[in-house]
């Protein structure tokens, strides 16, 4: 690891200040920048600790009936109480790592990471939840932007993720056992007046939604409906030692038709 500094405000206001300095990096709860950097695969001169700030911290429902996830919660407290508001969020929670990765790592963290195979991006863009920042708020349908990559400009902190709550929803992963990143998982949201799905894990520019089965779904909200459906196009998924393109594609609508059964 390379020699950095560590800062730890206290409030946001101190975080932002903070980050101004050159070459500056947030650090939510460094399940990940840690490693990459003990693995010196990344640097940064200046790290911005935001775990001691509690207004980032949180979940409540604001006054469009959204529930509201501050940007430093963790997932063991996203796990914990959203068991009755949201249990399908809840139960994405609890499955990510480990004790040790729940209780550190942050949902702002990952969506600012959005890793390839990071579950909470799944739930983001099936919910098109906002992501807020200090600065603006951004749809999850304009917020992910490929592997690694979304519209966070530098020196922005996720300070909040707000999800319509939708009818039905269930986050159906194919678990990866080595890692406990999913293999493949999907996330399917029912609303009024669409259905959503999104799918982690599969593809190498990351989370997408997978609009065959929204359309199929939104007609027949039922397995029967998915599993008339061809699998995705394997071009452009992961392959690797775990699985091909060809059996990444066919775990989507595996995980797409079960989600869905689960729903129901």
């Amino acid at each position: 690891m390379y020699d950095f500094e560590l800062v730890k405000p206290a409030s946001l206001q101190e975080a932002i200040e903070a980050m101004q300095a050159e070459d500056a990096q947030a650090l939510g709860g460094g399940q990940t920048l840690l490693p990459t950097m003990k693995a010196r695969l990344a640097m940064a001169d200046t790290l911005v600790a935001l775990s001691a700030i509690e207004e980032i911290k949180g979940i409540c429902t604001d006054d469009d009936g959204r529930l509201c996830i501050g940007g430093g919660t963790t997932h063991a407290m996203v796990q914990r109480d959203c068991a009755e508001s949201f249990p399908a969020l809840a139960s994405l929670a609890g499955r990510i790592g480990d004790p040790a990765v729940r209780n550190r790592g942050t949902i702002g963290g990952s969506l600012a990471n959005n890793d390839p195979s990071a579950c909470y991006p799944a739930a983001a863009l099936a919910c098109n939840a906002t992501i807020v920042t200090q600065n603006r708020e951004i749809a999850a349908d304009d917020y992910f932007l490929g592997m690694f990559t979304t519209a966070l400009e530098e020196r922005e902190i996720v300070t909040e993720v707000r999800f319509p709550v939708p009818e039905a929803a269930h986050y159906e992963k194919f678990i990866q056992p080595a890692s406990r990143f999913p293999l493949v998982a999907v996330f399917v949201a029912k609303y009024s007046d669409a259905v959503r799905v999104a799918v982690t894990g599969a593809s190498s520019d990351g989370v997408f939604r997978w609009n065959e089965a929204e359309a199929a779904l939104s007609g027949n909200f039922s397995e029967d409906a998915v599993k008339g459906l061809s699998a995705p196009d394997a071009d452009g998924m992961i392959s690797d030692l775990h699985g091909d393109g060809a059996y990444r594609a066919h775990l989507v609508k595996v995980m797409c038709a079960r989600a869905v059964k689960a729903c129901a």
